[in-house]
């Protein structure tokens, strides 16, 4: 009873303060490492700082001599281990910093995304195009060719030429920037899937189970547009629903006008008016045989 008699420790403003500031980074840590594999290693390294405790309660002098003496280090250890967190969060601060100037430019980079996906669908061109999130992916972007080029319609619509030799793989996208290209990822290896779904369609599924990126995938053979996340995917989206869906996922204002109609380039107009001419040139052969044999 006299420890509940006691008088109550004094709190004043600052030291309130001071556990919320506490609180709050404790809150911001856990929120960082939630749903990644960094939880399961901060699991694995509170389980090692227990038995290191325990360890130096018994009288094991030789093992806590080697505790004591390897503690300094852990430091350096963590840091390394966690290092791929540790950027995540300095580069999470530096976007919240830096939101109110950079919105607009990524909204209309993403936009060149969905562009891009509707010149795809609409020649029937297979293309696999991963955007970055908050887990990195640099094991992947390193199975590719380095490109680290501002992301533009134009640069898409090239590297995924049928003829362009970066045109098999992925093409991963860090914020504004499109990382690399022809990058190898892994296929998803879900029984549940349609058989439908090929290669391209479940390697962008695959990195999604791993990560918490988003994928989006053109059909080479039917044309339609699909968008994976989280392991699942959604088929058959129009234009609009993929700039909605982008828009959701990414937290970004999606306007309600209407997307403006790709431009078609120099080259593209060039091969238009080509094939035009060999069908005019076609159909003026056949009736000059049309003609011959009727006068015969």
């Amino acid at each position: 009873m006299t420890q509940f008699s006691a008088p109550w420790p004094h709190f004043s403003v600052i030291s309130i303060i001071d556990i919320l500031l506490v609180a709050i980074i404790i809150y911001g840590l856990l929120a960082l490492v939630k749903g990644t594999r960094a939880s399961l290693m901060l699991v694995g390294v509170g389980a090692l700082g227990l038995a290191f405790y325990l360890f130096r309660l018994g009288n094991l002098i030789a093992l806590n001599w080697l505790i004591t003496t390897l503690l300094p280090y852990t430091v350096f250890a963590l840091i390394v281990v966690f290092a791929a967190e540790i950027r995540q969060a300095l580069a999470r601060l530096g976007r919240g910093l830096t939101l109110s100037r950079a919105a607009g430019s990524e909204a209309d980079a993403y936009d060149d995304i969905v562009l891009a996906a509707n010149l795809f669908c609409q020649n029937q061109t297979g293309a696999l195009i991963i955007i970055e999130r908050e887990i990195g992916l640099r094991t992947y972007i390193e199975s590719g060719v380095p490109l680290d080029a501002r992301l533009s319609y134009d640069l898409l619509a090239t590297i995924f030429r049928p003829s362009a030799p970066l045109h098999d793989g992925a093409v991963i996208i860090q914020d504004d920037r499109i990382a690399a290209a022809a990058c190898f990822l892994p296929l998803s290896m879900n029984p549940v899937l349609s058989t439908q779904l090929g290669t391209r369609h479940r390697a962008g599924i695959g990195v999604t189970e791993e990560t918490d990126a988003i994928a989006v995938i053109v059909s080479e053979e039917t044309g339609s547009m699909s968008l994976a996340i989280g392991g699942k995917i959604e088929r058959d989206l129009s234009v609009e629903q993929l700039r909605d869906r982008l828009g959701e996922l990414l937290r970004r204002y999606v306007p309600p006008s209407a997307l403006p109609t790709p431009i078609t380039s120099a080259s593209e107009r060039l091969e238009e008016s080509e094939s035009e001419n060999a069908r005019a040139s076609v159909s003026r052969t056949a009736d000059s045989r049309l003609n011959q044999e009727t006068d015969r």
